[in-house]
């Protein structure tokens, strides 16, 4: 398969003798595939490799959520269809949740909508308001799952530069028009926290393009040394203009339960039920129970969360730090975003401590071509197998720094 940000028509893709549709043709490459197999080879021959490359929580669901779970599977009720909107006390929740939080008022039948995790209805968003042909702007170094329901809708995916000169934030007065923006702050990959224009920029150049803002808030609830994240939603006339998509999977460790939440505009939500009405019939009604739980956790359950991975934060970045190696720490999420030593191509880098330190990075060219010269590390090992990561990194970088190559 091949990305295209199309000067032309992707060819039919093959599998066998078999002829796929063009838009098989067109949906990126799995950039992360040969090192996530090179990985398990590492694995396989028996090294004891520290997975830093993804974003895969290890923690346990908090037991009121499993208990919740647990005690709605047995009921008849959703052992059935449940409604393919999904479940109207979920929404409320929601809607109770977002005014607690950000302040946000929302009307939970009108302007939230019940999501099968983050990734689905990212695709869908895509699929919703895109045409073929048609731009979107999505941030570069970004999540790469933006790219996908882009390709499917026909679309052209472009970039919008985030630097490190401008603390990773949108310059909006550069930007060209577009249909549709992905944003995500906190950001992966960068750990950045929205600037004080981000948002209100945002807002501006929807009025002035008609482009769809989307923010992915999915670190939301995963922000550092007492410093708040805010909700796009909170913006003056964003919901006007745009969607907010909220995750369980970070803040509660449900990461597998596939359960997210969309909010904003009234049209853009009953366009994203509408095509979820094509697609999907609603997540296990069990599932959505599940997720009022979480939605009315303790405050101390998220604080918790947020606390240990700023421990795992402060525990990588003063290790690579004591290793040689000054990486700056991020404002939240759970990855730590740090050029690469010496300037080096990051791909060849992260081979480099794969090989010698058996280390997993990812190389951030896998985020868009802004993210060349940088590696993502990932804060979802235990502290100690981050500091442990940090030492063995340390042991190599003298080689590194001569010239050392994966095979030297």
């Amino acid at each position: 398969m091949r990305n295209v940000e199309p000067d032309g028509e992707p060819s039919s893709s093959l599998i066998g003798g078999l002829r796929l549709a063009r838009r098989m043709g067109a949906l990126p490459e799995q950039f992360f595939s040969t090192l996530v197999a090179k990985t398990e080879a590492r694995v396989a021959a028996g090294h004891d490799v520290i997975n830093l490359g993804q974003g895969n929580p290890i923690d346990e669901t908090p037991p009121h959520i499993v208990d919740r779970l647990r005690s709605m599977a047995g009921e008849l009720r959703y052992q059935r269809y449940v409604p393919f909107s999904g479940l109207s006390e979920l929404k409320a929740s929601a809607a109770r949740w977002y005014a607690a939080r950000y302040g946000v008022q929302l009307d939970p039948v009108r302007e939230i909508a019940i999501t099968m995790g983050m990734k689905v209805a990212l695709q869908e968003i895509s699929l919703m308001v895109l045409n073929p042909g048609e731009e979107a702007l999505v941030a570069d170094p970004g999540y790469p799952d933006y790219w996908s329901g882009i390709a499917l809708a026909g679309g052209i995916r472009r970039s919008l530069p985030l630097l490190p000169a401008n603390g990773f934030q949108p310059a909006w007065d550069a930007a060209p028009a577009s249909r549709l923006v992905f944003l995500n702050y906190p950001h992966n990959p960068t750990g950045a926290l929205a600037g004080p224009d981000t948002f209100s920029g945002a807002v501006a150049y929807a009025r002035r393009s008609g482009a769809v803002i989307v923010h992915d808030l999915a670190y939301g609830d995963i922000v550092f040394d007492g410093r708040p994240a805010t909700s796009f939603l909170a913006e003056p006339g964003a919901r006007a203009v745009g969607l907010e998509l909220t995750s369980f999977s970070k803040s509660y460790n449900m990461a597998g339960w596939r359960l997210g939440l969309a909010a904003g505009s009234g049209e853009l939500i009953a366009g994203l039920e509408t095509i979820q009405d094509h697609l999907h019939c609603s997540q296990f009604g069990a599932i959505q129970q599940a997720g009022i739980a979480a939605l009315e956790s303790p405050s101390a359950v998220v604080a918790g969360q947020a606390l240990r991975y700023q421990r795992r934060r402060d525990a990588l970045v003063e290790g690579l730090r004591q290793a040689g190696w000054e990486v700056a720490p991020p404002g939240g999420g759970i990855f730590c975003w740090a050029p690469v030593p010496a300037g080096g191509d990051a791909v060849t880098f992260a081979n480099f401590l794969l090989e010698r330190a058996d280390v997993v990075v990812a190389p951030g060219v896998g985020f868009g071509r802004f993210g060349a010269g940088y590696v993502r590390l990932s804060l979802t090992a235990p502290a100690a197998r981050l500091e442990e990561a940090a030492r063995r990194i340390g042991d190599v970088l003298p080689a590194w720094r001569d010239g050392g190559s994966p095979d030297g």
